[in-house]
């Protein structure tokens, strides 16, 4: 298992204490998230997704492992609420101290 990225650790730690703004701050300006197919783009766009997938619901995240694979880390997080609940995969690409692309599935 791979040691848990800085910006990976302050996107879970700024959403399981619902502080949005620690949140956007964990992406760069332009980055990517894609939740299932439904694409968001720059931080209103995450914004957005956040309101109504994360912390907008009460999302609470646990990393269950890490890995790393060609520059792109693929974490398994246990997730609670009053959204989804289950566990998940979510694939980051990182970009300095930043996030700049993040897949669920």
């Amino acid at each position: 298992m791979t040691a848990t990225p800085d910006p990976i650790r302050r996107f879970v730690d700024a959403t399981n204490a619902g502080d949005t703004a620690a949140f956007l701050d964990t992406f760069t300006d332009v980055a990517f998230l894609s939740d299932w197919g439904r694409d968001f783009r720059g931080r209103d766009g995450i914004a957005s997704w956040n309101l109504s997938d994360n912390i907008g619901v009460r999302s609470n995240l646990r990393i269950v492992r890490v890995t790393q694979r060609d520059g792109v880390y693929h974490a398994r997080v246990a997730v609670t609420g009053n959204g989804f609940n289950g566990e998940g995969d979510m694939a980051f690409t990182l970009e300095g101290d930043h996030i700049a692309s993040l897949i669920i599935s």
